[in-house]
């Protein structure tokens, strides 16, 4: 991971948008430890939204409706699944602080869920925070086959709907990708940024 780190003992819901407006985001060494620090990538990862793939295979699964997708109806419990060890993710940098910043962000109305419920089930969501005219994606989880990949393009729609600009995937994955996801330098990231943060905040 490339990027500056430097440990804060203490963090402010309104420090942490601060951070974000500025291009840092927090993280841990791992959900044990409590203590968290900013990263500044020198390669920034975004998805475009005007430059979205969605495979052939993954817009006919989509079609079928399988999941119910629903927005802020359970923030607290998407957060605690993406937090889970799963097969392709045995640790986690989602601490008791994080949790607790990012569920007060969720209240003030600048972090947000989505979710995909089978039934009664929550089988999938993610989750990241809303600033200015940007989305910052944090973390994603799974329980059933392609449920977090339709959580993410529900959320590109209704973000090219209500007028964001950027889309924020921290780093890139070759999953990320396969949507469409790149690196930018982080000068070229900085100006994007500044686009998004002279936006009011908008309506998530």
């Amino acid at each position: 991971m490339k990027g500056s780190r430097n440990k804060q003992p203490v963090v402010t819901p309104e420090l942490l948008l601060r951070a974000y407006s500025i291009g840092l985001f927090p993280m841990a060494d791992s959900a044990d430890d409590p203590e968290i620090f900013w990263v500044e990538p020198e390669l920034r990862g975004i998805i475009p939204l005007d430059d979205f793939h969605v495979s052939r295979s993954l817009a006919k699964t989509i079609r079928r409706a399988p999941f119910e997708i629903t927005y802020n109806t359970d923030f607290e419990d998407v957060m605690a699944g993406c937090a889970q060890a799963a097969p392709d993710r045995p640790t986690t940098w989602i601490n008791s602080t994080i949790h607790s910043l990012y569920t007060t962000l969720h209240r003030m109305g600048h972090a947000h869920s989505v979710e995909a419920w089978e039934g009664d089930k929550l089988v999938g969501g993610l989750y990241g925070v809303s600033l200015g005219a940007a989305f910052f994606g944090e973390s994603m989880f799974s329980r059933r086959a392609d449920a977090s990949k339709i959580c993410l393009v529900h959320l590109v729609t209704r973000l090219r709907e209500r007028g964001y600009r950027l889309l924020d995937t921290q780093f890139t994955t070759d999953h990320l990708k396969t949507f469409g996801a790149i690196d930018v330098p982080k000068g070229e990231y900085e100006v994007m940024l500044a686009k998004a943060m002279a936006s009011p905040n908008l309506k998530f």
